[in-house]
């Protein structure tokens, strides 16, 4: 499992929680003080819910389990991108249609047709159509490659999901409860942990808490999955 200490949370800015003014009630056993109108988090729970989360990451992809990465808001969409693709796992960085996994039937038909859609573009089929026509097309592809590109290869709904900013997402994890589908989520001073399987308290709005813990979190998946492969 790769190591993570309580110097590297500290200097990422992941104890850093929202102004006083912005807190779920439910995070208090996760603070540790506050200052300059701040909620400071306890990073000690931090790293040892962490650590946590990297275990079952690490286990889960032993025993051949799939993820699905979540984070819609344009800063971490990149981000969200480039750790589930080093991880071989699935994403979700656009817009959240509602009924992901919910409606999956319906998910593995729009993903058919988007690469069904990328076929056609391959052969260059699109141009030998009326130019109407082919224009609708390629502006379908363009719709569906910005949705579901991050899932086209997903045969199945995830074993796990790692979901950023609970706020922003809470469609996403109201269907993963539905489902039963244990959730990894860092928990901001304004985010509800009785929502998450494995929560970890840390700082969602700061890139650098984002890329440290996230990388950590797909590492451990990499490393599950080397462990499997032996």
């Amino acid at each position: 499992m790769t190591d993570i200490t309580l110097q590297q949370l500290l200097s990422a800015g992941v104890h850093f929680g929202h102004k006083i003014s912005k807190w779920n009630p439910k995070m208090i056993p996760y603070i540790y003080g506050e200052k300059n109108n701040i909620y400071i988090l306890d990073l000690v729970q931090s790293l040892q819910l962490l650590e946590e989360a990297n275990f079952y990451c690490k286990q889960s992809a032993l025993e051949g389990k799939t993820f699905l990465f979540v984070g819609t808001n344009p800063y971490v969409r990149t981000l969200i991108a480039k750790e589930a693709k080093k991880s071989n796992s699935s994403y979700i960085n656009q817009r959240w249609l509602g009924g992901m996994l919910t409606n999956w039937i319906t998910l593995k038909h729009r993903i058919a047709d988007l690469k069904n859609l990328e076929n056609q573009e391959a052969i260059h089929n699109f141009d030998l159509l009326p130019k109407k026509e082919a224009a609708v097309l390629r502006q379908k592809l363009t719709k569906l490659r910005i949705y579901l590109n991050g899932v086209k290869e997903m045969k199945q709904l995830p074993d796990v999901v790692i979901i950023i900013d609970q706020e922003a997402e809470m469609t996403a994890i109201k269907e993963c409860k539905a489902l039963g589908i244990p959730i990894i989520s860092i928990v901001d001073t304004n985010s509800n942990p009785d929502l998450i399987d494995l929560p970890i308290p840390g700082n969602d709005d700061s890139i650098s808490s984002l890329k440290l813990i996230l990388k950590s979190l797909a590492d451990n998946i990499c490393l599950g999955q080397q462990l499997k492969r032996k």
